[in-house]
Parts: C-alpha cells; structure tokens; sequence
C-alpha cells in the first residue's frame, strides 16, 4: 500500500508479498474490503490500546502520538481510509466502528468511571482526526503555515494527557 497506494490492496497483491496463494488470502480475509476493514480495524485497536499507556506514564503521549501519527502517515491508513470513503465504500470501515466501541466500553468497564469514558472518546475522535487529516493533507497545511514537520505531533501530545486526566485531577 505504501509503494502502490491503497488501490493496490488486493488479495493477489497482499499474497504476492507474503508469499500465500490468492486462494489462502481469499480464506483468511474473504475479500479486498475484508482486509482493508481489518488493517483499519487493528489500527484502531493498536490506539485504543494506547491509551491505557497515557494514562500510567506521563511520558507515553509523544510516542503513542507519534506510533499513531506514523501508523496513518507513513502506515498508511490515512491513505487506507481516505480511499475506502472517497470510493463511497464507508459501510467497508463498520469493523472499525465497532471495535473502537468495544475497545472503549473495555477501558470504561475497567475504570468505572464516567468522565474517563468521555475522556477517552475525546482522546479517540481528537487524534484520529488529526493523524488523518496530517496524513492527507498535513504538509500543505503545515507549509502554508511555516510549521515544523512534527507540529501537529506536537500539539496532540501536548493536548492528549488532559483528555485523558480522571475527574477532580489538578491541571498540569
């Protein structure tokens, strides 16, 4: 996908390069919108995941911020989704709709806590929509601005640990 583009997402491709029949990725996957959802699915998972690291080490929100905005960059899911909306295909990315729902019902059933439940849908909806928007169209942006390469970066790392404070926590 990061040579070729999303377009190249295809069962024979994905088998070429792992060196499977197109009849073995067909069985795993089922179809080429199967295996887009589940690359954007895990990728959705993997930030969902992350979290739960902010929280414990206050130095996690530059790295996670950087795993996630490398995952939609130089990984691709920006591309991947961008592509699988644009192609009118969004009912393709209901997988991961449904795994982030699940993956924070989890968090929120482990902590109990209402107010950290909609700190981490903030968390959520804040840096997927800026590792994508970066992904997209983040160097045009940043060049009509004159910013650094990493300042979108930046700023989420900077805003994702108040998101994600428990109620009744002192500002830092």
């Amino acid at each position: 996908m990061l040579e070729r583009g999303p377009r190249a997402v295809t069962l024979a491709n994905v088998g070429h390069e792992l060196g499977m029949t197109h009849a073995n990725v067909i069985y795993h996957f089922g179809s080429a919108a199967d295996l887009q959802s589940t690359l954007m699915e895990s990728m959705i998972k993997d930030l969902i995941a992350a979290l739960d690291k902010i929280r414990a080490d206050a130095g996690a929100p530059v790295i996670v911020v950087d795993q996630m905005f490398d995952a939609f960059g130089k990984g691709g899911a920006g591309s991947l989704a961008a592509w699988i909306i644009l192609s009118g295909n969004a009912a393709r990315l209901e997988p991961v709709r449904n795994a982030v729902k699940a993956l924070v019902a989890a968090i929120v059933d482990q902590t109990g806590d209402v107010e950290t439940a909609r700190g981490v849908h903030e968390a959520v909806l804040m840096m997927t929509l800026m590792a994508f928007g970066d992904a997209v169209i983040g160097p045009y942006i940043r060049d009509m601005l004159e910013e650094r390469n990493d300042a979108a970066v930046g700023l989420a790392a900077r805003v994702l640990p108040h998101l994600l404070r428990p109620s009744g926590s002192p500002a830092s």
